[in-house]
């Protein structure tokens, strides 16, 4: 198999589904693995999203970007209201998966892994980010709001012409959506029809998971 560049959309805490998609998408080291973001909260197995991923790392290329759940839990530490606005947001599954209630008692080696998270990734043809961009900017320009909460429905073509890979946008269909210039891989794994989506971005073709451990695959045009 050659080398693939391969994208999986927002994880929010749900194992049985990465780790099924990684096996049924027969990812090797070989390959490289852009993830974008959302690994916790909503999900039943956040820490043991990270953990797998921190292992991952080790044996693979795995590129790591971060999204706003990640964001608010960073910032979860610094107020009450903070902590609210992130517990109200999937926060409090996350801290179950811990075995905690405060967040400040999650252990130094997540904090370390969520620092290390990656804004974007960007080759020849893609850009990959958690959200969206701002269509005018450079990507050294771009604001948080539009790195992290954009809305599939605002990204514009970028102007470096290269076609936007993402997430952060549920599809609650269950189905990676495209529209000019950008591509969204959020399909709502933690509800209780979402499905995990793996992208080829350059063959089109895809495969999902779910928290049963099934799957399934489909094709895109290719998506740049």
């Amino acid at each position: 198999m050659s080398m693939r560049t391969l994208a999986i959309g927002d994880i929010h805490g749900c194992l049985t589904a990465l780790k099924t998609l990684v096996e049924v998408a027969g990812v090797t080291p070989e390959d490289t693995l852009i993830t974008l973001g959302d690994y916790v909260d909503r999900g039943d197995s956040s820490r043991g999203v990270i953990d797998y991923l921190i292992e991952l790392r080790k044996t693979h290329q795995l590129i790591t970007l971060r999204g706003n759940h990640e964001s608010m839990m960073e910032e979860a530490r610094s107020t009450a209201d903070q902590f609210h606005f992130w517990a109200a947001n999937g926060g409090y599954q996350t801290l179950e998966s811990f075995g905690v209630e405060d967040v400040h008692e999650i252990p130094k080696l997540y904090w370390k892994f969520l620092k290390s998270l990656e804004s974007w990734y960007e080759t020849e043809n893609h850009i990959f980010v958690h959200a969206g961009l701002s269509a005018d900017l450079p990507l050294k320009e771009q604001p948080p709001l539009s790195l992290y909460w954009m809305k599939f429905s605002q990204n514009q073509p970028h102007e470096s012409g290269k076609t936007i890979v993402c997430g952060h946008t549920a599809q609650k269909d269950g189905l990676p959506s495209v529209q000019p210039g950008a591509v969204c891989i959020d399909t709502h794994v933690y509800a209780e029809d979402g499905w995990l989506t793996c992208l080829d971005v350059m063959s089109g073709e895809y495969w999902q998971a779910n928290e049963l451990g099934e799957s399934r695959r489909g094709e895109l045009d290719p998506v740049g």
